[in-house]
């Protein structure tokens, strides 16, 4: 059996196959500006049987979801927003179309006071991920990291500054840590620091944020731009703020030379390495 998903424009656009029994059902995410919400999540709960399923929305805030055909609880929900409920029946062969469901942003997600915060190192991490050999995965951290945030007037404008000390690298293998720290890879004798920097925050969508700024390692600094999601304030033991966020290294872009090291028969990371942040931050 098939459907047919409706344009923005209302006409008919591509067919949508489906199993016999089965019914189709779509919403075009939006924001409170009506921009596409991608990566929105459109949940479907089957009213007795509890059945669900889980869809998320393309990069045009297109959700797409065939199921069995019942009633239906459908939630649509991205960070950041206050959900959207509706209930729905799927019928056997049929289209229920949404149409547009725009999110409200949500309102107890307050962001910070402007100030200068302090990275709480304690209930901080610094993390990565890297390949083996191409096969297995080696996780690793610093365990030794300072920083801090100075939240502007507008939040596009905030500063952040992060300074890491290279010989805290743990991988939980002495005979890897010792490679890693010395002149193959971070060499921390003659860069004993990891510096980033930035002062330009965008906002995507409701708590997702790209920050692009500046990462010297190893002597070279090159652009790092930083996915982030915002978690909100806190209250215990003071103020708090708190945030996730990852990005991707390239060994090659700060001057360790990936080929040589396989001449040498010293691979123990593979040349992407991707970055896991969490951070937690106290008002000075």
């Amino acid at each position: 059996m098939f459907g047919r998903l409706l344009r923005k424009d209302g006409r008919k656009g591509e067919p949508v196959t489906f199993d016999a029994g089965a019914g189709l059902v779509s919403a075009r995410v939006r924001d409170e500006r009506g921009r596409p919400l991608p990566g929105a999540e459109m949940t479907l709960r089957h009213k007795r049987s509890q059945r669900l399923s889980t869809v998320r929305a393309d990069d045009f805030g297109l959700a797409v979801c065939t199921t069995a055909a019942g009633t239906y609880g459908v939630t649509v929900s991205t960070g950041g927003y206050r959900e959207s409920t509706h209930l729905v029946e799927v019928a056997s062969g049929d289209h229920t179309a949404l149409g547009d469901v725009e999110l409200q942003p949500d309102a107890g997600l307050r962001l910070p006071e402007p100030g200068e915060w302090i990275i709480d190192p304690d209930h901080s991490s610094i993390r990565f991920v890297a390949r083996h050999i191409g096969l297995s995965r080696v996780h690793g951290r610093f365990t030794s990291f300072r920083g801090r945030i100075n939240v502007g007037q507008r939040i596009e404008d905030s500063a952040v500054e992060v300074v890491i000390d290279a010989a805290s690298i743990d991988t939980a293998a002495e005979k890897r840590d010792e490679h890693l720290r010395s002149a193959d890879f971070l060499d921390v004798e003659r860069f004993p620091k990891l510096h980033f920097y930035t002062d330009r925050a965008h906002q995507v969508a409701g708590d997702r944020w790209q920050l692009d700024g500046t990462l010297n390692l190893r002597g070279a600094s090159r652009g790092v731009r930083l996915d982030a999601t915002y978690l909100g304030l806190r209250s215990w033991n003071g103020d708090r703020l708190g945030a996730v966020a990852t990005t991707e290294l390239h060994r090659e872009d700060f001057t360790i030379n990936w080929q040589q090291t396989i001449a040498k028969g010293l691979v123990v990371v593979g040349s992407t390495v991707e970055v896991q942040l969490d951070i937690q931050a106290t008002r000075a």
